[in-house]
């Protein structure tokens, strides 16, 4: 079904006059390119706090003074327009830093998880290509040296920054042990800034169709691919946060997704240059830790992973006047349970809006208006990921490729400004993943009469029980309403007679408990006899990646 205007004009639905039409906003004139919107701030702000990192302040005048050294050194040292910089780094200044030189020196950058280990982080440096590498430096000693060895790694000039470096606190929960010394044959980022002595630097103009960042898909279901986002995708969805959530300039961020992911990149770091606001980082996700920030510098906006807002509001001492100054939150990267976001708002006192989006669509495809309460499909149980954001066309297609009427599930497809152009390397995914522009999400779902959209679970998810279909999601959604679950993860596994058949993998609340029989016997009660789960097994933590998507492929295999 595609979303247009013959669909969008209700006086009852003001919400799906967000996207009449298929026109985007108008994009700020200085915002031409994701380097432009920080240029305009840095010149219009400069003395305007950009980033607070414990204890620790950088304007955007410092900003740009330590981005233009560090793209100055690295052009000094033969990186050139077109080249990529990769960022294996934490949360930290020195992934802002780095993203901005790369830009300034016409370059990409590329972000790395920081959790990957040496197979994972070879692979990514050779399919890049990069040539420069800004490492931190425990991840350098403990992984990326050996990598760098590597004949077929073309990185030539690395530069190790520090979790300790642009702040004074050291806070052990998060920092760990003393720093290692300077590598030798490495950079290390803050001798660059202190020594720089030369004026801002003049960057080669981006188009808006120059790829401004590399994000790697999650790999979850197979090899990570590059996702193409250009300036013109970035700049799009950062717009897209700003009118769509009502944020006004200077509000504090928080900054709980990963940098390196497409959330924290466009949620946190672009958004922070568009509304010249000042964004809290704090290293790594340490709920302790996040929390004394937000105690401390009085966030307003926050996105991140449903996982990531239930540790934050169950650390010890949390109370509801802690995230007081929190007015607006989303959750994007996996999907919430009705139950959970309940349990949640408890303790946030501020709702917890839903967002959806691929690191293909540059952050947010669909998200739940502000101040709107998202539906819960009767049928299904599922919270709805919203209505498609502003310029954006969202078709449910059958197995033929046809539209589906409203109500039925089918893939979702989306096109929009903030799709990417395509995979890094791979014309032929390319083709098969983005056939004339157009994203298949992978992502089964509909849309009801009223323009809201549903995910059912990933294509490639689904349970084939005795021919019967049966959906993670809508089990895992059962198992979250009863007290004692924490988190729940559904898969299927091989079973001699229904070929296939429900297990559930669970974690308990903090001091609660449940037998596995109960928990079975409590899904039998609420589910048909082909879904709820024949087997539940009780484990301390469910495995998942750095951005809190659970791992169900791991639970799976293992």
């Amino acid at each position: 079904m595609t979303v247009s205007t013959s669909t969008a004009r209700y006086a009852d639905r003001p919400w799906l006059s967000l996207y009449e039409d298929g026109v985007p906003p108008d994009l700020d004139p200085d915002f031409t390119s994701a380097l432009a919107a920080f240029d305009a701030a840095a010149a219009a702000s400069p003395d305007a706090t950009f980033l607070r990192y414990f204890d620790g302040v950088l304007t955007f005048a410092e900003t740009a003074r330590a981005a233009d050294a560090l793209a100055a050194r690295l052009s000094a040292e033969g990186f050139a327009p077109g080249d990529r910089l990769a960022l294996y780094v934490q949360n930290d200044p020195g992934f802002v830093i780095g993203l901005l030189a790369a830009w300034k020196t016409g370059g990409t950058a590329v972000a790395v998880n920081p959790m990957n280990k040496q197979r994972e982080l070879r692979y990514l440096l050779t399919d890049s290509g990069a040539t420069a590498l800004l490492v931190l430096d425990d991840l350098y000693a403990a992984v990326a040296r050996e990598v760098l060895e590597d004949p077929e790694v073309r990185v030539r000039t690395v530069v190790t920054t520090a979790g300790r470096d642009f702040q004074t606190r050291d806070d052990p929960r998060v920092l760990g042990p003393e720093p290692h010394p300077p590598a030798p044959g490495t950079l290390s980022l803050t001798e660059v800034i202190a020594t720089y002595d030369g004026g801002p630097v003049v960057a080669p103009v981006a188009s808006p169709d120059d790829v401004a960042v590399l994000t790697y898909t999650s790999g979850t279901t197979g090899v990570p691919k590059g996702a193409m986002n250009t300036h013109a995708n970035l700049t799009f969805n950062a717009q897209t946060y700003r009118d769509w959530m009502h944020l006004a300039e200077g509000e504090p961020l928080l900054g709980i997704a990963p940098l390196f992911h497409i959330t924290g990149l466009v949620g946190h770091v672009m958004l922070a240059m568009l509304t010249r606001a000042p964004l809290v980082l704090a290293h790594r996700f340490e709920p302790s830790v996040v929390l004394d920030a937000v105690r401390e510098h009085r966030p307003v906006f926050t996105v991140g992973a449903i996982t990531a807002l239930s540790a934050l509001t169950a650390a010890p001492g949390a109370t509801p006047d802690d995230f007081s100054s929190l007015r607006v939150v989303y959750s994007g990267g996996a999907p919430i349970a009705p139950a959970v976001g309940d349990r949640i708002e408890k303790v946030l006192g501020a709702y917890v809006h839903n967002i959806y989006g691929l690191t293909e669509t540059s952050s947010p495809s669909h998200a739940v208006p502000i101040g709107v309460r998202a539906p819960v499909d009767p049928a299904s149980g599922a919270l709805s990921v919203g209505v498609p954001v502003f310029g954006t066309v969202v078709r449910v297609v059958g197995e033929d490729g046809s539209d589906l009427p409203a109500g039925e599930v089918g893939e979702l497809l989306v096109t929009g400004p903030q799709v990417v152009r395509g995979y890094w390397g791979k014309p032929e995914e390319t083709e098969k993943g983005m056939p004339g522009g157009e994203l298949r999400t992978g992502d089964v779902g509909f849309m009801d009469d009223d323009g809201w959209f549903y995910l059912v679970d990933r294509k490639k998810d689904m349970i084939n029980a005795a021919g019967y279909k049966v959906w993670p999601r809508e089990v895992e959604d059962v198992l979250y309403t009863h007290p004692a679950v924490r988190e729940a993860a559904v898969v299927g596994v091989p079973d001699e007679y229904r070929g296939e058949t429900v297990k559930a993998f669970v974690s308990m609340q903090p001091d609660a408990t449940a037998t596995s029989e109960e928990l079975v016997a409590f899904c039998k009660e609420r589910m048909a006899a082909y879904k709820y789960p024949r087997e539940v097994e009780v484990i301390t933590e469910l495995p998942k990646t750095a951005t809190g998507k659970i791992l169900r492929r791991e639970l799976r295999d293992g």
